[in-house]
Order: structure tokens, then C-alpha cells, then sequence
């Protein structure tokens, strides 16, 4: 499964209906260690097809989602497990820290 950009109107049916582990990643096109993430959580999409959901917030189009969520630092990223926020990783990760996050 690809990466799913949400967007304000879907996030609740994406992310807090889903009945699998959903990594949300909220960047911006400008942010540089948001690019350097990019790959990454590219990859753990492929890898965990079926396993978990990834979605990706661009802060610049959805701001309501990432005043939501206080988000005041990029990149962050977001576990939600049973609709429930449980983990929060700020700035850049090595992939083994972020799978970390999904255990």
C-alpha cells in the first residue's frame, strides 16, 4: 500500500477507524530533515503493507490537522494504535527507531 496524504476531512477514517497501526508523518516540502525521513517511512509503507498504515500531513496544506495534534516541530511522526495516540517521535529517526515506535 502506498502512503496516503490525508487530509482534515479523512483523517478520522484513516487514522482513528483504522483497525490496524497507522504511522501519521507530518512534514513540509521545505523542511530538510523531512526530506532526509521521506525515504524512510516510504520504505516501512512497503515493508509492513497490511501490517500497519502510512500516511503522510503536510503541515502547509492541512494547519487545522497540525494544530490538532500541537505539532510545533517537523518532522513528527505519530503513532495511533486502536485510535489512539501511543507514541511521538520529533525530527529525524534512523528506520529502526521509528519501527521501534510500532512495537
Amino acid at each position: 500500500m502506498a502512503e496516503i496524504n490525508l487530509t482534515f476531512s479523512d483523517f478520522d477514517e484513516e487514522v482513528l477507524r483504522s483497525d490496524i497501526p497507522v504511522l501519521v508523518d507530518f512534514w513540509a516540502s521545505w523542511c530538510g530533515p523531512c526530506r532526509m525521513l521521506a525515504p524512510i517511512v516510504a520504505e516501512i509503507a512497503e515493508e509492513n503493507e497490511g501490517k500497519i498504515k502510512v500516511c503522510k500531513v503536510n503541515v502547509d496544506d492541512e494547519p487545522e490537522l497540525a494544530n490538532r495534534f500541537g505539532i510545533a516541530s517537523i518532522p513528527t511522526v505519530l503513532i495511533f494504535k486502536n485510535g489512539k495516540l501511543a507514541e511521538t517521535s520529533i525530527g529525524y529517526r534512523e528506520k529502526e527507531a521509528i519501527l521501534a515506535l510500532l512495537k
